[in-house]
């Protein structure tokens, strides 16, 4: 199967910048959308932004121009990048995929174990 783990999450001012990771691993066939969600307290998980495997990108309103996800293929890797971030980006941040295992051969949904974004005021 597959395997997400995520780094990069921190605490950081109103204002700064941070870059989270996702490396996906295992017995990857193909992996057909990567992205990121994220749950603030009290809220459902929402996306923030997700990309197909044709490249075309969907970003939420609320980080429209201050996030941009990049990724690397051939490592299995995306990222994160969020800048101006606000305090109402504070949330639990997950990594996400779409993929399929050379011993499923067929497509799951995966996820990362979460990482917390702290953004004070």
């Amino acid at each position: 199967q597959v395997q997400l783990v995520e780094s990069g999450g921190g605490l950081v001012q109103a204002g700064g910048s941070l870059r989270l990771s996702c490396a996906a691993s295992g017995s990857i066939f193909s992996i057909s959308i990567m992205g990121w969600y994220r749950q603030a307290p009290g809220k459902q998980r929402e996306l923030v932004t997700t990309i197909t495997n044709g490249g075309s990108t969907n970003y939420a309103d609320s980080v429209k121009g201050r996030f941009t996800l990049s990724r690397d293929n051939a490592k299995n890797t995306w990222y994160l990048q969020m800048n101006s971030l606000k305090p109402e980006d504070t949330a639990v941040y997950y990594c996400y995929c779409n993929a399929a295992s050379r011993l499923l051969a067929k497509f799951y949904n995966y996820w990362g174990q979460g990482t917390q974004v702290t953004v004070s005021s």
